[in-house]
């Protein structure tokens, strides 16, 4: 799916990691979701009949049933379940009603934290005690797909470090910003997340 290469969805989890095949479907156009719903899932028409009444939260509810259902069909319940906990962790979303898409399996209540279905790129503390630069790092981490990509993001303010926004293209990422923990998030626009992990 998609027009082109670098925009394509595969369903080989080694091309599309499970997570981020689920982050293609959860955000899905309002317009396309009950489609998506009868194409991509084996939930009942009744069900996925309510969407055309659904506003707000619950629209993003139902996508999150899309998401899940496509990507437990696809990579299997383990990989769903983990890119589940994953999205709810990264972007703070409310479990799905009980009463909504009663035949979908997707957990209902929130349990331990789980981001291990989030992309990760580990640096030494050596090079974080040096600095290292965010620019660099988003392109090789593969957050973003350049350089410049990179530069045009910090320059529009689309990138965030634990949720504060990047000002410069010269910011450094350094040993502080992880505040004592070995992970730091880094955030792209509003829906792509990055885990830097230090590597003693």
């Amino acid at each position: 799916m998609g027009k082109t290469e670098k925009g394509t969805v595969w369903l080989d989890g080694s091309l599309t990691k499970p997570y981020e095949y689920y982050q293609y479907w959860v955000n899905c156009d309002d317009a396309d979701l009950e489609r998506f719903l009868k194409l991509f899932t084996y939930l009942p028409l009744e069900e996925i009949s309510v969407v055309k009444q659904l506003t707000d939260a619950q629209l993003n509810m139902a996508k999150a049933v899309l998401a899940f259902e496509a990507t437990r069909i696809t990579h299997g319940v383990q990989a769903a379940e983990a890119s589940w906990q994953a999205s709810m962790e990264a972007f703070h979303s409310r479990p799905v009603d009980a009463n909504m898409f009663p035949s979908s399996t997707i957990p209902r209540t929130t349990t331990a934290i789980d981001t291990s279905a989030i992309p990760r790129y580990k640096v030494s503390r050596k090079d974080l005690e040096a600095g290292i630069q965010i620019m660099a790092t988003c392109a090789k981490s593969g957050l973003t797909s350049s350089m410049s990509e990179t530069r045009r993001l910090i320059e529009q303010g689309g990138i965030y470090i634990n949720d504060r926004q990047i000002k410069s293209v010269d910011e450094k990422i350094t040993i502080a910003d992880f505040s004592g923990s070995n992970e730091l998030r880094v955030r792209k626009g509003k829906k792509k997340y990055l885990i830097i992990e230090i590597q003693d």
